[in-house]
């Protein structure tokens, strides 16, 4: 699809891959492009019909096709992070240990700082820990769709 306006051909192979991740995962019935076009107008008529019902509609009134994809590749990863209970059916997610998180913390204390500079102690930010390292399982994840992209090629 070219109605997507990506800046690079890596950005759109990072794209393909979430979609692809995405629908592995059960989040979306479709990962290619064009099916990203379909849901960009489903979710503008769906805020069009709440904004002229008078109802509440939070963010944009209207997606572009880049925003929208946008949208969806930062919801695919927050969902992910979350451990939403609809990934859990199609997800093994990987055991974290207390060492693992404490390691973490350790490693990357420079992520964990107030405004003035001092430290958040582990206890205050394990749960956002916990979220990091889901991150970096996410991006894994997306790293591995994206070898087996370019061995394709």
């Amino acid at each position: 699809m070219n109605n997507i306006s990506l800046k690079s051909a890596s950005e759109r192979q990072y794209a393909e891959a979430c979609l692809i991740f995405a629908q592995k995962i059960g989040l979306i019935d479709d990962g290619s492009l064009d099916a990203v076009k379909i849901r960009c107008e489903n979710e503008n008529a769906k805020r069009k019909e709440k904004h002229e019902k008078g109802e509440a509609v939070y963010g944009l009134l209207r997606f572009s096709l880049p925003e929208y994809l946008d949208y969806e590749l930062t919801r695919f990863k927050l969902d992910f992070v979350s451990e939403s209970e609809e990934i859990k059916r199609n997800y093994n997610y990987r055991e974290i240990s207390e060492k693992e998180k404490k390691a973490f913390y350790k490693a990357n204390r420079d992520l964990f700082t107030r405004f003035n500079g001092d430290r958040f102690t582990y206890r205050e930010v394990k749960m956002i820990v916990k979220k990091k390292i889901r991150e970096e399982e996410y991006e894994n994840e997306i790293n591995n769709i994206l070898c087996q992209l370019t061995d394709g090629q």
